[in-house]
């Protein structure tokens, strides 16, 4: 299969980037496009709704200080990054959802591998409810 779009799913650490440079390693490879996906899970089950980045008028929407977050991984990447999606609420639904309505063909997600994750793994949640490909990295912690 030849993916052409796909979505990193980051949580805004630095580990992040190890997922940035899977998809950009891809993506000049397959000649694929790339978008990325930041949902804020810390709110439980209150969405608020999926916002691109990428247009003006959502840019207004958020504050400076997260404007520069995530623009941070946007240059990171060092390649045109197609959309980024923030998004609040359940990970699973989210990504779901971005999946479908971005048309993306490849998720990639990280996994930390310490004891936590071995009780409570969003990455599991991630692959049971992705209708797209995933691909899994793992993080040492």
């Amino acid at each position: 299969m030849k993916y052409k779009h796909i979505l990193v799913a980051l949580d805004l650490s630095d580990e992040s980037k190890t997922l940035i440079d899977r998809a950009v390693f891809l993506a000049n490879l397959l000649d694929a496009e790339v978008s990325f996906s930041h949902i804020d899970v810390s709110h439980g089950d209150l969405s608020m709704g999926l916002l691109d980045l990428n247009l003006s008028q959502n840019q207004q929407l958020l504050d400076g200080e997260t404007m520069s977050t995530h623009r941070v991984f946007m240059e990171y990447a060092q390649c045109p990054v197609k959309h980024f999606i923030i998004g609040s609420g359940d990970l699973s639904e989210q990504l779901r959802d971005t999946v479908l309505e971005y048309k993306v063909d490849l998720v990639i997600c990280g996994h930390h591998q310490d004891f936590w994750s071995k009780i409570i793994s969003s990455s599991r949640q991630v692959i049971h409810s992705s209708p797209a490909d995933i691909l899994v990295v793992p993080i040492e912690t």
